[in-house]
Protein backbone atom coordinates (compact mmCIF):
# COMPACT_ATOMS: atom_id res chain seq x y z
CA UNK A 1 0.00 0.00 0.00
CA UNK A 2 2.83 2.34 1.19
CA UNK A 3 5.13 1.90 -2.18
CA UNK A 4 1.88 2.15 -4.43
CA UNK A 5 1.32 6.16 -2.53
CA UNK A 6 5.17 6.56 -2.87
CA UNK A 7 4.44 5.70 -6.72
CA UNK A 8 1.34 7.84 -6.68
CA UNK A 9 3.17 10.77 -5.39
CA UNK A 10 6.17 10.75 -7.65
CA UNK A 11 4.06 10.12 -10.38
CA UNK A 12 2.17 13.54 -9.48
CA UNK A 13 5.82 15.57 -8.83
CA UNK A 14 7.30 14.09 -12.09
CA UNK A 15 3.85 15.15 -13.65
CA UNK A 16 4.04 18.69 -12.18
CA UNK A 17 7.67 18.77 -13.49
CA UNK A 18 7.05 17.64 -17.38
CA UNK A 19 3.90 20.62 -17.41
CA UNK A 20 5.96 23.21 -15.74
CA UNK A 21 8.98 23.35 -17.66
CA UNK A 22 6.21 23.18 -21.38
CA UNK A 23 6.14 26.73 -21.72
CA UNK A 24 10.23 27.24 -20.42
CA UNK A 25 11.70 24.30 -22.54
CA UNK A 26 11.90 26.42 -25.79
CA UNK A 27 14.12 28.86 -24.26
CA UNK A 28 18.21 28.30 -23.93
CA UNK A 29 18.73 30.66 -21.56
CA UNK A 30 17.50 32.31 -18.32
CA UNK A 31 18.28 34.94 -15.51
CA UNK A 32 16.40 34.71 -12.05
CA UNK A 33 14.25 37.68 -10.85
CA UNK A 34 14.39 38.73 -7.34
CA UNK A 35 12.89 41.63 -5.08
CA UNK A 36 9.51 40.67 -6.28
CA UNK A 37 7.01 42.27 -3.30
CA UNK A 38 3.93 44.28 -5.08
CA UNK A 39 2.27 43.78 -8.56
CA UNK A 40 3.94 46.44 -10.21
CA UNK A 41 7.71 46.61 -10.93
CA UNK A 42 10.84 47.88 -13.76
CA UNK A 43 13.92 45.62 -15.06
CA UNK A 44 16.78 47.32 -16.60
CA UNK A 45 18.32 44.96 -19.29
CA UNK A 46 21.64 44.36 -19.06
CA UNK A 47 24.32 45.02 -21.24
CA UNK A 48 25.15 41.12 -21.64
CA UNK A 49 21.83 40.24 -23.12
CA UNK A 50 21.62 42.30 -26.08
CA UNK A 51 23.93 39.55 -28.28
CA UNK A 52 21.64 37.08 -27.46
CA UNK A 53 17.83 38.27 -27.85
CA UNK A 54 16.24 38.39 -31.37
CA UNK A 55 15.83 41.70 -33.01
CA UNK A 56 12.86 43.42 -31.73
CA UNK A 57 13.86 41.71 -28.50
CA UNK A 58 10.49 39.08 -29.56
CA UNK A 59 11.87 36.11 -27.54
CA UNK A 60 11.95 37.91 -24.31
CA UNK A 61 9.50 36.28 -21.71
CA UNK A 62 9.29 36.36 -17.61
CA UNK A 63 7.73 32.89 -16.46
CA UNK A 64 7.01 32.31 -13.01
CA UNK A 65 6.48 28.65 -11.47
CA UNK A 66 3.29 28.14 -9.50
CA UNK A 67 2.97 24.45 -9.18
CA UNK A 68 2.57 22.76 -11.76
CA UNK A 69 1.56 25.60 -13.61
CA UNK A 70 3.56 27.93 -15.54
CA UNK A 71 2.54 31.84 -15.12
CA UNK A 72 3.54 34.33 -17.97
CA UNK A 73 4.37 37.52 -16.80
CA UNK A 74 2.80 40.67 -19.10
CA UNK A 75 5.37 43.82 -19.53
CA UNK A 76 5.77 46.77 -21.83
CA UNK A 77 9.39 47.51 -23.19
CA UNK A 78 10.03 51.31 -22.86
CA UNK A 79 13.01 53.07 -24.72
CA UNK A 80 13.75 55.80 -22.23
CA UNK A 81 15.14 58.30 -24.95
CA UNK A 82 14.32 62.65 -24.97
CA UNK A 83 10.71 63.60 -25.40
CA UNK A 84 10.57 66.78 -27.25
CA UNK A 85 6.82 68.70 -27.63
CA UNK A 86 6.75 71.39 -29.75
CA UNK A 87 4.43 73.89 -29.41
CA UNK A 88 3.61 77.04 -32.30
CA UNK A 89 2.64 79.85 -31.06
CA UNK A 90 0.48 82.18 -32.85
CA UNK A 91 2.13 85.63 -34.07
CA UNK A 92 2.11 88.88 -36.07
CA UNK A 93 4.61 91.07 -37.49
CA UNK A 94 4.22 94.73 -36.82
CA UNK A 95 7.46 96.34 -38.77
CA UNK A 96 10.21 96.07 -40.40
CA UNK A 97 13.05 98.92 -40.71
CA UNK A 98 16.71 99.39 -41.07
CA UNK A 99 19.11 101.64 -39.98
CA UNK A 100 22.84 101.64 -40.24
CA UNK A 101 23.22 98.49 -42.08
CA UNK A 102 20.82 96.97 -39.41
CA UNK A 103 17.21 95.26 -40.20
CA UNK A 104 14.77 94.99 -37.61
CA UNK A 105 11.76 93.00 -37.69
CA UNK A 106 8.63 93.19 -34.76
CA UNK A 107 6.61 90.42 -33.70
CA UNK A 108 3.82 90.17 -31.20
CA UNK A 109 2.09 86.79 -30.09
CA UNK A 110 -1.18 86.61 -29.97
CA UNK A 111 -0.67 86.41 -26.06
CA UNK A 112 1.97 86.48 -23.86
CA UNK A 113 3.68 83.45 -23.67
CA UNK A 114 6.65 81.91 -22.78
CA UNK A 115 8.77 81.04 -26.33
CA UNK A 116 12.45 79.91 -26.38
CA UNK A 117 12.91 79.10 -30.32
CA UNK A 118 12.51 80.68 -33.64
CA UNK A 119 13.03 79.62 -36.96
CA UNK A 120 13.66 81.97 -39.74
CA UNK A 121 13.74 81.20 -43.53
CA UNK A 122 15.16 83.69 -45.55
CA UNK A 123 14.91 83.70 -49.59
CA UNK A 124 18.81 83.74 -49.50
CA UNK A 125 20.71 80.71 -49.97
CA UNK A 126 23.92 81.87 -49.38
CA UNK A 127 24.86 83.97 -46.17
CA UNK A 128 26.30 85.02 -42.90
CA UNK A 129 24.75 87.28 -40.45
CA UNK A 130 24.87 88.11 -36.85
CA UNK A 131 21.30 88.85 -35.30
CA UNK A 132 20.11 90.10 -32.06
CA UNK A 133 16.89 89.38 -30.06
CA UNK A 134 15.18 91.65 -27.76
CA UNK A 135 12.42 91.28 -25.55
CA UNK A 136 9.76 94.04 -24.59
CA UNK A 137 6.40 94.77 -23.01
CA UNK A 138 5.74 98.21 -23.78
CA UNK A 139 7.29 98.47 -27.54
CA UNK A 140 9.71 101.02 -25.85
CA UNK A 141 11.84 99.49 -23.30
CA UNK A 142 13.90 96.65 -24.83
CA UNK A 143 15.41 93.79 -22.93
CA UNK A 144 18.41 91.85 -24.83
CA UNK A 145 17.70 88.36 -25.04
CA UNK A 146 20.49 87.19 -27.37
CA UNK A 147 22.95 89.42 -29.02
CA UNK A 148 25.46 88.69 -31.37
CA UNK A 149 23.99 84.91 -32.51
CA UNK A 150 25.18 83.92 -35.75
CA UNK A 151 23.12 82.52 -38.38
CA UNK A 152 24.77 80.78 -41.50
CA UNK A 153 23.55 79.29 -44.69
CA UNK A 154 25.74 77.67 -47.60
CA UNK A 155 25.16 76.36 -50.49
CA UNK A 156 27.62 74.72 -53.28
CA UNK A 157 27.96 71.58 -55.49
CA UNK A 158 29.80 70.16 -51.82
CA UNK A 159 27.36 70.97 -49.14
CA UNK A 160 23.78 72.58 -48.55
CA UNK A 161 23.89 73.80 -45.12
CA UNK A 162 21.86 75.79 -43.09
CA UNK A 163 21.74 77.59 -39.67
CA UNK A 164 18.80 79.63 -38.71
CA UNK A 165 17.33 78.63 -35.47
CA UNK A 166 17.45 81.22 -32.60
CA UNK A 167 17.90 78.89 -29.13
CA UNK A 168 17.52 80.85 -26.14
CA UNK A 169 16.17 80.31 -22.30
CA UNK A 170 12.65 80.57 -21.60
CA UNK A 171 11.26 84.37 -22.48
CA UNK A 172 8.15 86.11 -21.77
CA UNK A 173 7.29 89.34 -23.37
CA UNK A 174 4.34 91.14 -25.48
CA UNK A 175 6.73 92.06 -28.55
CA UNK A 176 10.03 90.70 -29.84
CA UNK A 177 12.49 92.25 -31.61
CA UNK A 178 15.02 90.96 -34.09
CA UNK A 179 17.97 92.80 -35.47
CA UNK A 180 19.77 91.37 -38.40
CA UNK A 181 23.12 93.03 -39.37
CA UNK A 182 23.93 92.84 -42.93
CA UNK A 183 25.11 94.97 -45.96
CA UNK A 184 22.17 94.00 -48.14
CA UNK A 185 18.52 93.34 -47.31
CA UNK A 186 17.52 90.03 -46.02
CA UNK A 187 14.79 89.15 -48.08
CA UNK A 188 12.67 86.90 -44.18
CA UNK A 189 10.27 84.79 -45.99
CA UNK A 190 8.65 82.82 -42.86
CA UNK A 191 8.74 82.86 -39.26
CA UNK A 192 7.73 80.44 -36.37
CA UNK A 193 7.78 81.21 -32.91
CA UNK A 194 8.01 77.86 -30.98
CA UNK A 195 7.83 76.98 -27.04
CA UNK A 196 9.86 73.70 -26.84
CA UNK A 197 10.19 71.36 -23.99
CA UNK A 198 12.12 68.45 -23.77
CA UNK A 199 11.85 65.44 -21.32
CA UNK A 200 15.61 64.20 -20.55
CA UNK A 201 15.84 60.31 -21.02
CA UNK A 202 17.58 58.08 -19.07
CA UNK A 203 21.46 57.22 -21.12
CA UNK A 204 23.60 55.20 -19.92
CA UNK A 205 27.67 55.79 -21.01
CA UNK A 206 29.07 53.17 -24.07
CA UNK A 207 32.20 51.79 -23.22
CA UNK A 208 34.76 51.29 -26.51
CA UNK A 209 37.48 49.07 -27.01
CA UNK A 210 39.21 51.40 -29.36
CA UNK A 211 38.46 53.86 -32.19
CA UNK A 212 41.05 54.45 -35.01
CA UNK A 213 41.26 57.57 -37.31
CA UNK A 214 42.32 57.82 -40.81
CA UNK A 215 42.65 60.41 -43.04
CA UNK A 216 42.26 59.29 -46.93
CA UNK A 217 43.45 62.00 -48.69
CA UNK A 218 42.89 60.11 -52.43
CA UNK A 219 38.81 60.53 -51.10
CA UNK A 220 38.92 63.74 -49.18
CA UNK A 221 37.52 62.13 -46.19
CA UNK A 222 38.36 61.17 -42.85
CA UNK A 223 37.16 58.14 -41.60
CA UNK A 224 36.83 56.95 -37.99
CA UNK A 225 35.97 52.97 -37.03
CA UNK A 226 35.16 52.46 -33.26
CA UNK A 227 34.88 49.25 -32.00
CA UNK A 228 32.36 48.29 -29.09
CA UNK A 229 33.16 46.08 -26.07
CA UNK A 230 29.83 44.40 -26.34
CA UNK A 231 26.47 45.29 -28.92
CA UNK A 232 24.74 47.51 -27.28
CA UNK A 233 22.33 50.16 -27.89
CA UNK A 234 23.78 53.13 -29.47
CA UNK A 235 21.48 56.45 -29.88
CA UNK A 236 24.02 59.56 -29.36
CA UNK A 237 27.58 60.56 -30.36
CA UNK A 238 29.78 63.36 -29.25
CA UNK A 239 32.79 64.55 -31.31
CA UNK A 240 35.84 66.62 -30.27
CA UNK A 241 36.60 68.70 -33.41
CA UNK A 242 38.87 71.38 -33.66
CA UNK A 243 40.10 73.52 -36.12
CA UNK A 244 41.81 77.10 -36.68
CA UNK A 245 38.99 78.44 -38.38
CA UNK A 246 35.29 77.81 -38.46
CA UNK A 247 34.66 74.60 -40.61
CA UNK A 248 31.06 72.67 -41.94
CA UNK A 249 31.67 69.17 -43.48
CA UNK A 250 29.05 67.10 -44.08
CA UNK A 251 29.47 63.77 -42.24
CA UNK A 252 27.49 60.08 -42.00
CA UNK A 253 27.49 57.31 -39.53
CA UNK A 254 27.50 53.92 -40.20
CA UNK A 255 26.99 50.97 -37.77
CA UNK A 256 28.04 47.10 -38.94
CA UNK A 257 24.71 44.58 -39.89
CA UNK A 258 26.64 41.50 -40.45
CA UNK A 259 30.73 40.14 -41.51
CA UNK A 260 32.01 37.99 -43.67
CA UNK A 261 35.24 36.65 -44.37
CA UNK A 262 37.50 37.08 -47.63
CA UNK A 263 41.35 36.26 -48.27
CA UNK A 264 42.08 39.85 -47.40
CA UNK A 265 40.62 39.29 -43.37
CA UNK A 266 37.23 40.10 -42.19
CA UNK A 267 35.15 42.40 -43.80
CA UNK A 268 31.94 44.37 -42.71
CA UNK A 269 28.24 45.24 -44.26
CA UNK A 270 27.39 48.63 -42.84
CA UNK A 271 24.03 50.56 -43.08
CA UNK A 272 23.53 54.40 -42.33
CA UNK A 273 22.51 55.63 -39.17
CA UNK A 274 22.53 59.30 -39.55
CA UNK A 275 23.55 62.27 -41.73
CA UNK A 276 24.03 65.65 -41.48
CA UNK A 277 26.66 68.70 -41.11
CA UNK A 278 29.20 69.01 -38.12
CA UNK A 279 29.70 72.50 -37.85
CA UNK A 280 31.61 74.86 -35.73
CA UNK A 281 28.23 77.35 -35.27
CA UNK A 282 26.66 74.12 -33.44
CA UNK A 283 27.38 71.37 -30.79
CA UNK A 284 29.06 68.19 -32.11
CA UNK A 285 26.19 66.21 -30.50
CA UNK A 286 24.35 64.13 -32.63
CA UNK A 287 21.04 62.12 -31.72
CA UNK A 288 19.43 59.04 -33.98
CA UNK A 289 17.44 56.15 -33.49
CA UNK A 290 18.47 53.52 -30.79
CA UNK A 291 20.57 51.11 -32.41
CA UNK A 292 21.75 47.85 -30.74
CA UNK A 293 25.61 47.57 -32.53
CA UNK A 294 29.30 46.42 -31.75
CA UNK A 295 31.05 48.27 -34.50
CA UNK A 296 30.57 52.25 -35.78
CA UNK A 297 32.11 54.05 -38.53
CA UNK A 298 31.88 57.76 -39.00
CA UNK A 299 32.89 59.78 -42.37
CA UNK A 300 33.26 62.96 -42.45
CA UNK A 301 33.86 64.81 -45.95
CA UNK A 302 36.51 67.15 -46.09
CA UNK A 303 36.59 67.94 -49.79
CA UNK A 304 39.85 70.31 -50.18
CA UNK A 305 40.07 71.14 -47.03
CA UNK A 306 42.25 70.20 -44.17
CA UNK A 307 41.11 67.54 -42.10
CA UNK A 308 39.79 68.13 -38.33
CA UNK A 309 41.63 67.62 -35.29
CA UNK A 310 39.89 64.58 -33.72
CA UNK A 311 40.82 64.51 -30.13
CA UNK A 312 38.25 62.37 -28.71
CA UNK A 313 34.65 60.86 -28.76
CA UNK A 314 31.17 59.91 -26.46
CA UNK A 315 28.69 57.54 -26.90
CA UNK A 316 25.57 56.96 -25.35
CA UNK A 317 22.81 54.90 -25.76
CA UNK A 318 19.10 54.96 -24.29
CA UNK A 319 18.71 52.29 -21.48
CA UNK A 320 15.91 49.60 -22.38
CA UNK A 321 13.31 48.87 -19.64
CA UNK A 322 10.27 46.10 -18.66
CA UNK A 323 7.52 47.34 -16.83
CA UNK A 324 5.92 43.76 -15.69
CA UNK A 325 2.98 43.34 -13.67
CA UNK A 326 3.51 40.13 -10.95
CA UNK A 327 -0.18 39.11 -10.16
CA UNK A 328 1.34 36.90 -7.61
CA UNK A 329 4.87 38.58 -5.99
CA UNK A 330 5.35 35.47 -3.83
CA UNK A 331 6.47 33.05 -6.68
CA UNK A 332 9.76 32.35 -8.00
CA UNK A 333 10.40 34.50 -11.67
CA UNK A 334 13.03 34.20 -14.22
CA UNK A 335 13.67 36.16 -17.51
CA UNK A 336 13.98 33.69 -20.58
CA UNK A 337 15.26 34.42 -24.03
CA UNK A 338 16.95 32.54 -26.63
CA UNK A 339 14.25 31.21 -28.78
CA UNK A 340 14.82 31.64 -32.88
CA UNK A 341 11.18 30.74 -33.27
CA UNK A 342 9.58 32.52 -30.73
CA UNK A 343 7.03 35.80 -31.81
CA UNK A 344 6.76 38.79 -30.41
CA UNK A 345 4.04 39.12 -27.01
CA UNK A 346 1.37 40.46 -27.09
CA UNK A 347 -0.05 41.87 -24.12
CA UNK A 348 -3.20 43.89 -22.64
CA UNK A 349 -1.31 46.53 -20.32
CA UNK A 350 -0.34 48.17 -23.86
CA UNK A 351 -4.08 49.50 -23.56
CA UNK A 352 -3.82 50.58 -20.63
CA UNK A 353 -0.67 52.54 -19.83
CA UNK A 354 -2.72 55.42 -18.10
CA UNK A 355 -3.37 52.99 -15.08
CA UNK A 356 0.10 51.65 -14.20
CA UNK A 357 1.67 53.49 -11.21
CA UNK A 358 4.35 55.75 -11.07
CA UNK A 359 7.34 55.49 -8.88
CA UNK A 360 7.76 51.64 -10.26
CA UNK A 361 10.66 49.83 -7.64
CA UNK A 362 13.42 48.56 -10.19
CA UNK A 363 13.86 44.91 -9.91
CA UNK A 364 17.46 42.51 -9.46
CA UNK A 365 18.45 40.49 -12.81
CA UNK A 366 21.01 37.97 -12.13
CA UNK A 367 23.58 36.05 -14.00
CA UNK A 368 22.70 34.60 -17.35
CA UNK A 369 22.39 30.62 -17.23
CA UNK A 370 21.23 27.85 -19.28
CA UNK A 371 17.66 26.72 -18.86
CA UNK A 372 17.66 22.92 -17.37
CA UNK A 373 14.80 22.71 -18.90
CA UNK A 374 15.87 23.31 -22.55
CA UNK A 375 14.90 20.47 -24.67
CA UNK A 376 16.35 19.86 -28.46
CA UNK A 377 14.23 17.85 -31.10
CA UNK A 378 16.82 15.77 -32.46
CA UNK A 379 15.48 13.63 -35.76
CA UNK A 380 17.18 10.49 -35.41
CA UNK A 381 19.06 9.03 -38.47
CA UNK A 382 17.15 6.25 -40.29
CA UNK A 383 19.77 3.64 -39.70
CA UNK A 384 21.78 4.53 -36.67
CA UNK A 385 23.79 1.18 -37.08
CA UNK A 386 26.30 0.35 -39.70
CA UNK A 387 24.86 -3.16 -39.47
CA UNK A 388 21.69 -2.22 -41.75
CA UNK A 389 23.89 -0.22 -44.07
CA UNK A 390 25.78 -3.70 -45.07
CA UNK A 391 22.53 -5.33 -45.35
CA UNK A 392 20.68 -2.79 -47.43
CA UNK A 393 23.91 -2.78 -49.91
CA UNK A 394 23.68 -6.47 -49.72
CA UNK A 395 20.56 -6.81 -51.06
CA UNK A 396 21.30 -4.16 -53.65
CA UNK A 397 23.67 -6.77 -54.43
CA UNK A 398 21.63 -9.72 -55.28
CA UNK A 399 19.25 -7.59 -56.99
CA UNK A 400 21.71 -6.18 -59.20
CA UNK A 401 22.71 -9.86 -60.00
CA UNK A 402 19.58 -11.38 -60.74
CA UNK A 403 18.56 -8.41 -62.59
CA UNK A 404 21.67 -9.11 -64.76
CA UNK A 405 21.58 -12.61 -64.75
CA UNK A 406 17.97 -12.72 -66.07
CA UNK A 407 19.13 -10.37 -68.83
CA UNK A 408 22.21 -12.36 -70.09
CA UNK A 409 19.68 -15.50 -70.05
CA UNK A 410 17.44 -13.65 -72.20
Amino acid sequence: MMLKLKNKMLFWLLSCTIAANAQTAPYTLKREITGVQTNWHSLVLPNPMYQKLKPGFEDLRIFGVNGKDTVEVPYLLKQRGDQVSTQEIAFKQLNQSNANQVYYYTFQPSAATVINQINLNFKQENFDWKVNLEGSNDNQSWFTIVKDYRILSIKNQYTDYHFTRLNFPDAKYSYFRLAVKSNTQPELLATKILKADTVKGVFQNIKYQSYNIKNDAEHKETVIDINLTDPVPVSQLSLNAQSDFDFYRPFKIEYVTDSFKTDQGIRYNYMELYTGTISSLEKPVFTFPNTITSKLKITIQNNDNKPLRLSGLALKGNVYELIARFDDPKLPYALYYGNEKATAPSYEIDKFENKIPAGLSSLTIGEEQQNPAYTVKITKPLFENKAWLWVLMAVIIVLLGWFSFKMLRN
